[in-house]
């Protein structure tokens, strides 16, 4: 059955049509006097297809949120997922058209969120963790986990002004004994140091800067810097560039964030699969509340990872999967100019949206009449073990490889 997702308008969005968010919804919105249109002036940043009551998807032809269709028919989620999660789908699919830098966050794990809901319901609104996965759709560029310490310190000497905002005692330090415990006590000096403070060394950076050679910028992420200091100017998050990895995701590339990593997403358009929460630990890049001791806290202060995901082979040759170590959810991206069967998931319903393309979605009957049209922006949820478990998937002649993505529970 065909979905008419959320749209979620936040400042950080790409404007009007240079959004993916708003193509997307405008396809699926239903043909009334109430349909979406697409504002050239408005900021469009996620699209939510799932059953997360802060953005529900609704059935597009009967306007049923999904998630009051599943409590009447929770058979739909499939067996193994209701023992595992209850009667809900355990993760929420998204597309995500960033603009503007998102906060330096992290999310907690499964103890941590319960402890926060417990404790401030009104900022953390449930007691579930929220791993998550991002699939460029387009160059995506993020900041994601510490850097290697070496390069740290190495920051540390080449900027002044960071290292007056540390202070001698804890440069030294961790200049000299490398580990997580001095890391962490430079990252909360830094983090919880005074606005003016803040503010009046950024100054100082940004003057510098101007005066430094192209070669001499660049190794000091200047271009960042300047770009962060005029979407956020005087914030704390800014000096963060100095402490987490920064990179762009090709197309298809993806990250997998378990708890307690510090990230921020910084410019395009992703795929976003996560646990169904919409809990964030804020510290930085943001004008919302920032939690910043439980954020210091949280953290793990592991350095130099490797983040970045390329899927596995699926589907003869059509398909990658992106499998996380986790059970609320996994992805697999198809992408072929002929014909080609889903894979039928037979203890989990599943989500798919169309990126790029056109096509058909042919039920397993092969009935050519129940066929749905398939065009970039068109979402699906696939109940577990219905007609349209491995539907066939049938591209248009001369219209170019089809592109879809499709999140799924892998429960054990």
């Amino acid at each position: 059955m065909e979905l008419q997702p959320a749209v979620q308008r936040y400042d950080w969005g790409k404007v009007g049509n240079s959004s993916l968010v708003a193509k997307f919804a405008a396809v699926a919105s239903p043909v009334t006097a109430n349909a979406f249109t697409i504002d050239p002036d408005e900021k469009y940043a996620e699209l939510w297809m799932g059953s997360h009551p802060s953005g529900p998807a609704k059935i597009k032809e009967s306007g049923e949120e999904l998630a009051k269709l599943i409590l009447a028919d929770p058979s739909l989620l499939g067996e193994k997922v209701r023992e595992k999660f209850g009667n809900d789908i355990p993760f929420l699919f998204k597309v995500l058209s960033v603009q503007k830098a998102l906060s330096i966050q992290a999310h907690p794990d499964k103890e941590g969120a319960k402890v926060l809901h417990s404790a401030r319901p009104d900022l953390y609104k449930d007691p579930n963790h929220k791993p998550e996965m991002a699939i460029a759709l387009t160059p995506f560029e993020m900041m994601c986990g510490f850097r290697r310490m070496e390069d740290i310190v190495n920051f540390l000497q080449l900027v002044p002004e960071l290292a007056s905002l540390i202070g001698d005692d804890l440069t030294s330090s961790f200049s000299e004994k490398k580990d997580k415990e001095n890391l962490k006590a430079v990252f909360n000096r830094l983090m919880e140091s005074p606005d003016d403070i803040i503010a009046a060394k950024l100054d100082q950076l940004l003057r510098r800067l101007n005066t430094l050679s192209e070669d001499e910028q660049k190794a000091i992420e200047g271009d960042l810097i300047k770009r962060l200091a005029n979407q956020f100017p005087n914030d704390v998050g800014i000096w963060c560039v100095f402490f987490l990895q920064h990179f762009t995701l090709d197309p298809g590339q993806a990250v997998f964030l378990p708890a307690n990593e510090p990230h921020a997403y910084i410019f395009g358009d992703c795929i976003e699969c996560m646990a169904s929460s919409d809990n964030v630990v804020r510290a930085g890049l943001t004008p919302k509340f920032k939690d910043v001791k439980t954020l210091c806290s949280m953290l793990t202060y592991e350095t130099g990872r490797d983040w970045i995901i390329n899927g596995s082979p699926f589907a003869n040759g059509t398909g990658l999967l992106y499998d996380p170590p986790v059970e609320e959810f996994a992805v697999i991206r198809y992408q072929s100019d002929g014909a080609f069967s889903l894979k039928p998931h037979f203890d989990s319903c599943s989500i798919l949206i169309c990126v790029e393309g056109q096509g058909k979605a042919v039920p397993q009957s092969g009935k050519i009449e129940a066929a749905r049209e398939l065009s970039p922006g068109t979402v699906l949820f696939v109940p577990c073990k219905s007609e349209l478990s491995g539907m066939q998937i049938v591209p248009a002649p001369k219209a170019g490889p089809i592109l879809i993505y499709e999140a799924f529970a892998t429960p054990s």
